[in-house]
């Protein structure tokens, strides 16, 4: 890498940082104004969302971070192009394959700070947002809806997770070898002790194998030990959002659903749109090069703002379609995670041959 490639690094970087900027900004006054109407529900006042706004910006960076960079690239080497730089290294002997590398390169430094973004940075910081936020509300432990997890023969449901560890409102079904239901338990109260559940306030249900009612009996328990394979770290990992986990939470949680025979396939593409975002990044910026010296080789700062933004919503549209139908057709998750970004690879590739 020479002077030449670091500048154009430079040159890209710096206005990607500057859309960046003005992009994060707009989403979190957004969300500031969409939230200063919960105010009022407890302690949670105007300070009070202003620190959930702020809590949130790096999860909205991670959101934005594939219109940034294409927004960035298209201003960045449009700004070379507006001031000649472009053609006098054409002109020199410089090829659109070595800006477009040069670009791609600043591409991989974004993705890099993508990853750390979405896996650290981005969950840490709205994991915290999250539960300030409802602990100023009152809201500390509230589940939207029935929290369903499977281990075994046990089939829990909650609806009320206090902490990762201590849960009430719940019941348990047990199935038998045939897998009819055999029991039914309802729990006051349920805490994760030393790699164990201490259910107290238990009245369970015993259902006759033949499945008829007559020699059903309930009793009353002080308490039941149920271990297994559903910890904290489990209930954590099912009430987070796809996008808010980490690579290794998404790993974990794919593994502990395969461990117990269920669906993982749409926590599969979740995990997979995540290794191939930072290629997102990357690829996002190459397209941008041959529209510059090509489409919008004349236009304006407003104008290329308008087709990045063009391009960005047609391309979100295509990951949500590629991921919907790949879940329903249960396609490979690779195929399901990537196909836009590689179709995007391969039409910006064949653009900037043209352009060369």
């Amino acid at each position: 890498m020479n002077r030449l490639d670091r500048y154009i690094i430079r040159s890209v970087l710096a206005l990607t940082a500057l859309v960046a900027l003005g992009l994060v900004t707009i989403y979190t006054l957004v969300v500031f104004i969409s939230d200063i109407g919960e105010t009022g529900k407890g302690r949670y006042g105007v300070l009070q969302v202003l620190e959930y706004s702020l809590l949130m910006m790096p999860s909205s960076l991670y959101i934005l971070l594939p219109i940034v960079a294409l927004l960035g690239a298209l201003l960045g080497i449009g700004a070379l192009a507006r001031s000649s730089e472009l053609t006098a290294m054409r002109a020199s002997g410089v090829s659109m394959l070595r800006i477009g590398a040069a670009t791609l390169a600043a591409g991989a430094l974004l993705g890099a700070f993508g990853y750390v973004l979405g896996d650290w940075l981005g969950p840490a910081g709205e994991n915290l947002a999250t539960r300030l936020r409802d602990e100023a509300r009152g809201e500390h432990g509230s589940l939207d809806r029935a929290l369903w997890l499977r281990d075994a023969d046990n089939i829990l449901r909650i609806r009320r997770l206090i902490a990762e560890d201590h849960a009430r409102d719940v019941t348990v079904f047990r199935t038998d070898a045939s897998g009819g239901l055999s029991q039914v338990s309802t729990v006051d109260d349920a805490r994760y002790v030393d790699g164990r559940w201490l259910m107290t306030g238990v009245k369970r249900t015993e259902l006759p194998a033949n499945g008829s009612r007559s020699g059903t009996q309930v009793v009353t328990l002080d308490q039941i030990e149920i271990t297994g394979s559903i910890t904290p770290n489990v209930l954590k990992l099912f009430i987070l959002e796809g996008d808010v986990l980490s690579v290794r939470g998404l790993y974990n949680l794919v593994a502990y659903m395969e461990d117990n025979k269920l669906d993982a396939t749409k926590y599969r593409i979740w995990l997979w749109r995540k290794l191939v975002e930072p290629v997102t990044v990357m690829v996002m910026m190459l397209f941008a090069v041959p529209f510059v010296v090509g489409t919008l080789r004349d236009a304006g700062a407003g104008q290329r703002l308008l087709a990045g933004v063009l391009v960005g919503i047609v391309f979100y549209v295509l990951n949500k379609v590629s991921v919907s139908v790949g879940d329903l057709y249960q396609w490979p998750a690779p195929m399901a995670a990537g196909l836009p970004t590689a179709l995007l690879a391969v039409l910006a590739l064949w653009r900037l041959r043209l352009a060369r």
